[in-house]
């Protein structure tokens, strides 16, 4: 009798290392995974002003789970750790500057960002006609 309780002990001993182990495997391939989840994530920081009057513009940010990435159809590069710097020409008036990302996936991520170039002889004011 006293056999048969230790084969069971063993054996639910046994089913629950091998349960615990493998809940443990599934849990690493989730947090592994969630990357692969999540998509291809863009973030622009140190955005410049929406209305400016100078003609060249600096979009600096990060991006992160990504295999290309353009600048109004452009083609840009990160750094190692996934930042960007790239200067915009602003045509005068309205431009739109779109910012996107791919991953190797096919999934993409858009930025649009809107800024309006007046020079500064127009922002300031017309002159004035002398009299």
């Amino acid at each position: 009798m006293r056999i048969d309780t230790q084969t069971s002990f063993r054996t639910v001993v046994k089913s629950s290392v091998l349960l615990l182990g493998l809940i443990s495997v599934a849990a690493y391939v989730a947090f592994q995974a969630r990357f692969l989840i999540i998509g291809p994530q863009l973030q622009l920081t140190n955005e410049p002003e929406q209305l400016v009057n100078y003609r060249q513009i600096t979009l600096t940010g990060s991006a992160a789970n990504i295999s290309r990435l353009w600048l109004n159809d452009r083609p840009i590069f990160t750094d190692a750790q996934g930042n960007f710097t790239e200067a915009l020409v602003l045509e005068n008036g309205y431009t739109i500057a779109t910012v996107r990302a791919e991953d190797r996936y096919g999934r993409e991520t858009t930025i649009k960002r809107s800024y309006v170039y007046t020079p500064a002889s127009f922002s300031a004011g017309a002159p004035e006609k002398p009299q």
